[in-house]
Parts: structure tokens; sequence; C-alpha cells
């Protein structure tokens, strides 16, 4: 793209603009408040306000940051997030200026299905590195990306823009503690301080002293009127020159430019029409035939931004897997924790290797990070019980050229934090989620702490993939797998101790030469009358029912489905053959494992005996084996609800 203005302001190299400097920025602020206005007019909605009010912030940001049309995708520059994304006309006018887009083509398709110019930014556009639109996550992207930036030993620094309403949100707090503890010098944060939100007024709708909260928990803030450009330019040099973490409170007017639209709450959202479309232009000093060229333009063939080259590859070795011999009874998080202590080791300190962060929110001896952390100091980042900001950093540091790994209990990683991972699998993260105390297996901690409902959560998404191991051989493998695994990867474990799985004669069915397949179901004994299919830790349950059967003369096909979220077709038509198929889990039976095989099942029209044995009430607190039992999913109750689905 061309370049309308070039401001030569890179890495501050003036401490203050001149005049004619600061008349330009200022000259081309009118241009882009023209374009944002346009926007949301031709598409019939939007927020213009906010997007004026921030337009000098948008424009110096991407002014001195080192971030270019051309390195945008590539790792050692800088990174810009925006956490007020629903100001994407100031964005997209802010970017078409410094070259990164065509302003006529932001105003013609703003808002228009298949358009790349979205109601809030996402990171298909140049220029955007993390897609927001639910406020309060922000400021824990950039979080994420600062600490990326160091664990590369890049010089890279991280802008965060804000607005003012979304300061009351609990997540920024919580960014804003991991900041500090963690010495982000390199994180710059610039709030829209122009007092209106949607409902009113900032301190009518929910009063704060938002600027002590960031000096108690230790930021350098400063203060502005930041739509003087030399005022607002002045400050960024400042914190700057201190060091981050350093926020500074841009005083700016909603609506500036426009002036009905100045100070009114109403035009947060609400795009001008008709004569308040031209007086808005009159008032820019614009002919109202921008809209209308844009108009036309917006029937014609929607534009396709150029393909960006993807950036560097991940660079980690995973080592060799561990076997458990079958004498070996250990739970599934202890396997994980040392396959990832072994990974950490081999690639710690090691040059040209890609760094792999660690994140805990206080559970490192129950999640079993606590060997890594020992042994990989500077890639363990305890964040303290913050699990929502937390989410967020761990997601958008793997944006940042790092391997993420997150390690909670399920409840906590997933079913609290559950928009934030959302986000993630919207922004196409390198997330590895590792979830201990999933189903009944946290069983004393009572229903409370039994995530029952992880299959489900994650079948909503696009993106995650999903790992349910067996036993402590299959977790060691599925560990390795997913480090090395571009994409979000959640590998979901229980509590306690499981014996190793082996074939009839012995031996280990996941260990020795087995390697770990996505998506492929594991058969534990082969059979004929009927299916069993088990996941996670009710694998060796499944299998006590089995042999009971087998005692009975019954000997059904079992298998073992690591990954609810895809069929094994092979594997699932031989199942389909034998006539009658039952699905064992301790997970919610109408969201798990049971409902994704039903499904299939409908879809393909396969006429079979079917039934799901699953979680179908709040558990309770006791030992997981009575717990199990209590939920009617004991090895008895497996035999005993096969034999009356085979027999009709």
């Amino acid at each position: 793209m061309e370049k309308l203005w070039d401001l030569n302001l890179k890495s501050f190299p003036v401490e203050r603009l001149s005049p004619e400097q600061a008349a330009r920025i200022t000259e081309i602020a009118r241009h882009c408040r023209a374009w944002a206005v346009t926007m949301t007019t031709v598409a019939n909605s939007g927020h213009p306000a906010g997007s004026l009010s921030s337009m000098e912030m948008f424009l110096l940001t991407y002014a001195v940051a080192n971030l270019t049309p051309e390195n945008c995708k590539t790792l050692n520059r800088d990174f810009v997030v925006v956490s007020h994304g629903h100001t994407s006309p100031g964005v997209y006018a802010a970017l078409a200026a410094h070259g990164f887009i065509r302003q006529e083509e932001a105003m013609a398709h703003f808002r228009q299905a298949g358009s790349p110019f979205s109601g809030h930014v996402e990171k298909k556009v140049p220029g955007i590195d993390w897609g927001t639109g639910n406020l309060g996550q922000g400021l824990s992207a950039g979080v994420g990306y600062a600490l990326a930036c160091r664990a590369r030993k890049s010089k890279g620094r991280v802008f965060v823009l804000m607005s003012d309403g979304e300061q009351v949100k609990g997540q920024i707090a919580e960014a804003r503690r991991m900041a500090v503890k963690e010495k982000l010098d390199n994180l710059f944060v610039l709030v829209d301080y122009n007092h209106i939100q949607i409902s009113g007024r900032i301190e009518d709708v929910m009063p704060a002293n938002l600027k002590e909260l960031w000096e108690a928990d230790g930021w350098k803030v400063l203060e502005c009127d930041g739509q003087d450009p030399s005022m607002l330019y002045e400050a960024m040099v400042s914190a700057w020159k201190r060091g981050g973490p350093a926020v500074v409170f841009c005083r700016n007017k909603m609506g500036r430019g426009v002036s009905f639209m100045e100070d009114v709450p109403d035009y947060h959202g609400k795009a001008a029409g008709g004569k308040d479309y031209e007086r808005a232009m009159e008032e820019l000093g614009f002919s109202p035939r921008l809209a209308e060229e844009a108009g036309i333009r917006r029937k014609a063939l929607i534009p396709a931004l150029p393909e960006i080259a993807e950036s560097e590859p991940v660079c980690i070795e995973t080592g060799e897997p561990v076997d458990y011999g079958a004498e070996v009874r250990i739970d599934n998080r202890s396997a994980f924790g040392k396959a990832l202590e072994d990974v950490g080791r081999i690639n710690y300190g090691q040059s040209g290797r890609t760094p792999l962060l660690v994140f805990d929110c206080d559970l490192a001896g129950s999640v079993k990070t606590d060997g890594f952390a020992k042994n990989c100091p500077d890639w363990f980042k305890e964040m303290g019980i913050q699990e929502h900001s937390t989410a967020t950093v761990a997601g958008a540091a793997s944006c940042g050229g790092i391997v993420s790994l997150w390690a909670d209990f399920g409840v906590f990683g997933l079913d609290e934090v559950y928009n934030q991972q959302r986000l993630n699998d919207i922004n196409e993260t390198n997330l590895k989620l590792a979830l201990t105390h999933v189903g009944l297996d946290v069983g004393e901690d009572g229903m409370t702490h039994q995530c029952i409902d992880y299959v489900g959560l994650l079948r909503n998404t696009f993106g995650w993939k999903l790992v349910v191991p067996a036993d402590p051989n299959q977790t060691d493998r599925a560990t390795r797998w997913a480090i090395k695994t571009k994409g979000n990867v959640c590998l979901a474990m229980g509590r306690s101790k499981l014996p190793v799985l082996t074939d009839e004669n012995g031996k280990p069915l996941f260990g020795g030469s087995y390697s770990f397949s996505y998506g492929k179901a594991d058969v534990i004994r082969d059979g004929r009358d009927g299916t069993i299919i088990s996941m996670g830790q009710m694998a060796h349950r499944a299998l006590a029912a089995w042999e009971k059967l087998v005692k009975m003369g019954i000997r059904p096909l079992l298998l073992h489905v690591s990954c609810p979220l895809e069929n094994d077709e092979e594997t699932l038509l031989k199942a389909i053959s034998t006539g009658a198929i039952l699905t064992v889990e301790d997970h919610h039976w109408r969201t798990g494992l049971g409902s994704g095989i039903a499904m299939r099942l409908a879809e393909g029209g396969e006429r079979v005996r079917f039934r799901a044995m699953g979680v179908h009430r709040y558990g309770d607190s006791g030992s997981s084996d009575d717990v199990v039992a209590r939920m009617g999913l004991s090895a008895e109750d497996v035999a005993k609800k096969f034999i009356s689905l085979i027999r009709g």
C-alpha cells in the first residue's frame, strides 16, 4: 500500500514535535475523522464518536511504533493492541494513513459481510495484532506480547490502546498487577479518557478512581491533552524514557471534530445519516459525496487483503517418550509434568530454540508444573489466582513467537474463562492448555470442582483440539505431541493414579513404538458382540467391565477415544458393524463423547443400538471411586448397561 503520509517519527527520533509536524498530524486527523464517520454512515452502523475521540492516539501510536506494512507479520518489531475494538473505524482510518490498507476500501466495505473490515478489529487486517471487542482483555494481550518479546530477547515494545469505560473490569486489574510483577518495561498504555460510555458518563455508570488504581498497582501514570499532537507526543516520549509499565491518560472529547457528536453518549454507537452526515462533512471540510461514492463501491466486488506470510516456525525439541511399565500406577497429571519437565530441560538455554513459557495460577504442585519451574525458572510465569487475565496473557504470548502452556484445574482453566478461550480461538493462538482434575476424578472436592462440561465447551469452538488420554503412557506422548503441534490444544486429565493399560499379553498398549495420532481411536480389546467406547480415565473401568462380560461369554469390541471432537471413521464403522454401541464417560452425558457419536450416527442414518452413559447430575463429595459408583458409572454398572443394550 502507498503511505499517504510519512511522519518519520519511528522510535521517537525527536524530543518534541515542531509546529509544522503538529499541524501536519492535525491535518491528517481531520482526513481520518472524515473517513471514520463515512464508514459508519455507509454501513449505517458502528461507533463513530469513540473513533473520533481516539484518533490522535491511533495516529501517533502507529507513527512511533516499529510496525510497518512491511514488517507487520514478522516478530522482531513492536506490537499494537487496540483493546476498545469497537473504535475500528478510527483504527482503519489511521492504518490507511500509514499505508497498511486503502481508505476507499475501508469506507466502502466497513461492516459488510465477507469484508475484512469488521465491526470490531480483527487480526486479518494488517497492523492489527489482536482481535478484540470483548472489553477488558486488551491489556492482558499486551502483557502476553511483552512477555514473549522478553523471552525471545527482542527489543520490541508493546502499545495498548484502551477506553475509559472498560477500566472497571476486573481482568484489567489482574493484568496491571502482572505487568508490574514481571517488570515489563517494554509495555506502554494509552487510555482514551473522554468520560463517556454507552449509558452516560463513566462517573455516573460506575465511579472509580482510575488513575489512582493504576498508581496503586505500581504503574507510572501520566496525563495529557490527548487530542493535542504536541502534548500527546511529549507524554509518550516521557513514558518511553521512564520505561514501562507506563500509562498515559489522554484527556479527550468524545466525538471530537463533529459538534453535534461531541460529549454526546448517543453517538457512541450511532451512525450519522442524512442531514447530520452532511453537517459532519461540512464541519470536517469534506464533501458529503464521500459517502455516495463509497456506497457505489460497496456494490462492487469486496476486495481481498494481500496474503501475509506466516511468521517464523517453532523450533523446539520434545525428546524421547517415557515408558511406564505394566506394574506402574501413576496419575496422568504426573506423567504430563514429567514430560513437560523433560522438554524444558532439553530446550532451556539452548541457542535458536523457541522459548516455552509455562503459566501457573498458584497450583504448580497440583498441576505438576513445579518440576519445570525448578529447572526452567525464566520460562515459568507465576500469575497468582488471576485466571481471566492469565488465559488471555498465555494466548497472546503464543502469537508473539513463543510456545505457551497454561496448566490449571478444569473448572478454572476453561469453565471460568470460557470467553477468554473463545477469543483465543478467534485469534488463532498457539496455546497448550493442560487441564487437570477434570470429570468426577476430583471427587472429594465436590461438585464445584468437578469439570464435567469441558468437551461440550470446546465443541462450541472451531479451532481447538482436545486430547483426553487413557493412561500415563498416552499422556506422555500426547504432551510432547501437543507442545510441537501448531494451534490451540487442550490436554484434559484427572487426578487419581491409574493403571497402565495393557494388551491381552500384558504389554503396555501405549508404550514402546506407539505414536500418538490426533483423531485416531484406540482399540483396547477386539470383539464382535457390540462395542463399548470410553474416554480418558474411564478406560480402565470400561476394561474391567469388558473382563466381566468376557467371563459371561460376551466379547465386545472395546475402544478408547482420546479425541472426542473428532470421529475416526474407519474405527467407528467397525463399531457400527457390531450392531450396538455403548459410550462411557465421566462427563455430562448430553454434551460429551456420547453426544458427538450420537450426532454422527444420526447424520449417517446408521441403524445401530445406542446408549450413552455419563454424568446426569452434579456429583457428590467423596472418593473418586465412590462418586463414580453413585453416578452409576462403575465397572459393574457398565457391564449391566451393556447387557441390557444388546439384549434389548
